[in-house]
């Protein structure tokens, strides 16, 4: 199956779909017959299926053609809120808001090298990744501009750095791309297969255990479904997320969201908690606290730790933890979020540090680590899946949200 659908052939589908048939797609978009029928026979053909009941009384969408009109509805509604984004500026340069791009008609290949340009700032890079001469990619770019009549870009020392008009149709350009990498799974799903490519964004805490355990189901229910994750904080990944390049968002939840089953950070995003983490202290198997018969607040004020990296979520739910407890914070011999440096030092030393029980899961079952026996109040957070408010899933993202939600339904009970 092919996944880039051809973005002037989608206009004609959607033409079909909404006038019912070819001679009133053709009056409607200024088309000849001939051209109308030839994009949905190669849609067809690129699909693997009919979009279409061909009858006297017109043209009517299959279900597999009901799942590419409400993709291709999404992907051209983006283009249009970048059209009306844009209006300002375009009227004042004296533009054009009938640009070929706002209305499904800009060569999806061109808009690929907007995209990787725009992301990499250097001709050279892109040309490189996509396989075309950089006065191919200099083209294009001149192109998109000209047609829009305001520029994208500015030009630096160090390359080419996309302005506020090109960072908002960079963000409605890869939505848009982003609902139609759906269409392949959405038809799968329609012959009842779970198929597609899912890309999920994880905090450190939810991929030390809950996402290995549901990617692991989700790969043996459903083989054909390929994932991808992206390792960042929850404030990187969010901004990703946003911008289309994720499907969803595993992590804790971002100071400010709101309460109950779908809690909202911002009106684009939506909240669903699932489970409730708290911070732990961990030393080596034979540390001098592991001897003590009560480990107290002021033993760990005492104690030399492993702070988490500062500015980090973690780090402020650390502090603010301590304080609530001593009134103060204890000394930080050294501060890092790397995994492996965190376990070399509580190996190799009489440092200690807090953290969630996931993250030195195995650790801690092989008995290498001790968790201490004392509560770390005022330390808790909430892991949640976050989406973009409105979105729809792939039958892909759908199976693997699933199967997280069993994980973390089956540790929240331990």
């Amino acid at each position: 199956m092919i996944t880039d659908i051809n973005l002037r052939h989608l206009r004609a589908f959607i033409a079909v779909a909404e006038s019912g048939g070819v001679s009133q797609a053709a009056k409607a978009i200024y088309r000849a017959q001939s051209a109308i029928s030839r994009s949905i026979h190669e849609l067809e053909s690129a699909l693997g299926v009919e979009l279409f009941e061909r009858k006297a009384s017109g043209m009517l969408p299959t279900a597999f053609g009901q799942a590419l009109l409400y993709r291709g509805h999404r992907a051209a509604n983006e283009f249009r809120q970048a059209r009306d984004s844009l209006a300002t500026r375009i009227r004042k340069a004296g533009g054009a808001l009938n640009a070929p791009v706002f209305d499904l008609l800009f060569n999806r290949d061109r808009l690929q090298i907007f995209i990787a340009l725009a992301e990499s700032r250097h001709m050279q890079t892109v040309a490189n990744l996509l396989g075309v001469t950089q006065p191919a990619v200099s083209a294009a770019i001149g192109e998109l501009e000209a047609s829009l009549g305001i520029p994208l870009f500015l030009r630096t020392a160090k390359g080419l750095v996309v302005n506020e008009s090109g960072e908002i149709l960079l963000l409605r350009a890869k939505l848009a791309l982003a609902e139609l990498r759906h269409v392949e799974g959405d038809i799968a799903a329609l012959r009842g297969q779970t198929q597609g490519h899912v890309t999920v964004g994880a905090d450190p805490l939810s991929r030390a255990l809950i996402l290995p355990r549901a990617i692991a189901r989700v790969l043996e229910r459903h083989p054909q479904v390929r994932i991808s994750t992206i390792d960042a904080g929850i404030e990187g990944l969010a901004a990703q997320l946003r911008a289309g390049d994720l499907d969803f968002v595993l992590g804790t939840r971002p100071p400010g969201s709101g309460p109950g089953p779908a809690g909202h950070t911002a009106p684009d995003m939506v909240h669903l908690p699932l489970m409730t983490d708290k911070m732990s202290v961990f030393v080596r198997n034979d540390h001098p606290l592991t001897r003590l018969p009560k480990v107290t607040p002021g033993d760990l004020m005492r104690a030399e730790w492993i702070l988490p990296a500062r500015l980090t979520s973690e780090r402020m739910l650390f502090d603010q933890a301590f304080i609530e407890m001593s009134g103060s914070l204890p000394k930080g011999a050294i501060e890092t979020g790397d995994m492996g440096i965190l376990r070399g030092l509580l190996l190799d030393s009489d440092l200690i540090t807090a953290i969630s029980r996931q993250q030195l899961d195995l650790e801690h079952r092989l008995g290498i680590l001790r968790m201490l026996d004392f509560e770390f109040d005022k330390s808790e957070r909430v892991i949640v899946l976050t989406q973009r408010a409105k979105s729809r899933p792939s039958s892909g993202s759908a199976a693997l949200m699933a199967a997280i939600r069993e994980v973390a339904s089956e540790m929240a009970g331990i």
